[in-house]
């Protein structure tokens, strides 16, 4: 992004919405991710649907209901090694690659799941 706008403002709430609820529908398909987590994904789709809303520049619903994000620490239970982030990374491609945006924001968003991804390599 240019620096003029965020991420929340290029793309509001019901965009980035659409991008944590499409990212559960990729989960959903990929049964090595999918078998980390429990039965019901709405809660996780809510939380990650807060969570962006709060990195993006948007409203902080997360820090309200959960505190600071401590991504590391909060994901430092599952074994996550290249293998794992990449078939992360990859269903939030596909979940990018659905929502309707500007190439500018697109590639912000990659760089920075890319980066938050990398960060969380645990093995």
């Amino acid at each position: 992004m240019n620096g003029e706008i965020t991420i929340f403002e290029a793309l509001g709430k019901e965009k980035i919405k659409m991008l944590a609820a499409n990212f559960y529908m990729e989960v959903e398909k990929v049964e090595q991710l999918r078998n980390l987590y429990p039965k019901d994904l709405k809660p996780a789709e809510e939380r990650l649907f807060w969570f962006l809303l709060h990195v993006f520049g948007g409203p902080s619903p997360y820090l309200e209901k959960r505190g600071h994000p401590m991504l590391r620490k909060r994901h430092f239970q599952w074994p996550i090694d290249g293998n794992m982030r990449n078939i992360w990374l990859s269903c939030m491609f596909r979940a990018i690659d659905s929502v309707p945006m500007e190439q500018e924001t697109k590639d912000a968003l990659l760089a920075y799941f890319v980066n938050a991804a990398n960060h969380l390599v645990n093995r």
